[in-house]
């Protein structure tokens, strides 16, 4: 038996650095030995079948043969299709009634503690809002992520160290749980 799962690789394509073009990101996994494999934009978001459910294998294997390939390091995160429509499902802002670049989900290597968020004062940052999730956080930023310091203030070390994470804008993380639905 198989599963669909997506791998979301941290920082690739991005001002020129860490290039991993799309086409040799397919071939890549394909030559991992993963099937029906798609990739969606160039920032980093592949589909891909396997027999193995073991999500962080998959994602350590990954990064092992992009430093292999390509000479350099990329975090990646791998989550199954029904993780990801999980994510969606749950997501406690609301998502239809909000444009794709409002609202992000950050994806993490593992469970966050609310600790993490202990030292972050939210109200400060209103109309901004964060929720934390499973092994994800959603992030609502009404005028963009770029523009967001709730997200610049997440993004800090403290709140951050030791865990691997990666950021999708809603219509991406749609797409995503359409690209794994079978």
């Amino acid at each position: 038996m198989t599963t669909t799962y997506a791998a979301l690789l941290r920082g690739i394509n991005v001002s020129g650095h860490k290039r991993v073009p799309m086409a040799e990101l397919r071939t890549l996994l394909g030559e991992l030995g993963h099937t029906d494999i798609a990739t969606y934009l160039q920032s980093g978001n592949a589909v891909f079948r396997s027999a193995d459910e073991d999500e962080s294998a998959l994602a350590a294997a990954l990064e092992q043969a992009i430093q292999q390939r390509f000479g350099f390091s990329v975090d990646c995160v791998v989550r199954s299709g029904g993780y990801l429509a999980a994510v969606a499902d749950a997501c406690p802002f609301p998502a239809a009634e909000l444009e794709g670049r409002q609202l992000h989900v950050t994806y993490f290597d593992r469970a966050v503690d609310a600790g993490h968020l202990a030292a972050l004062d939210a109200q400060a940052y209103l109309p901004e809002a964060c929720h934390l999730g499973d092994r994800c956080l959603y992030l609502y930023a009404p005028d963009g992520l770029g523009r967001s310091k709730l997200a610049e203030a997440l993004a800090r070390p403290q709140l951050t160290k030791g865990l691997t994470a990666t950021t999708r804008n809603w219509n991406t993380v749609a797409k995503l749980v359409e690209m794994t639905r079978v």
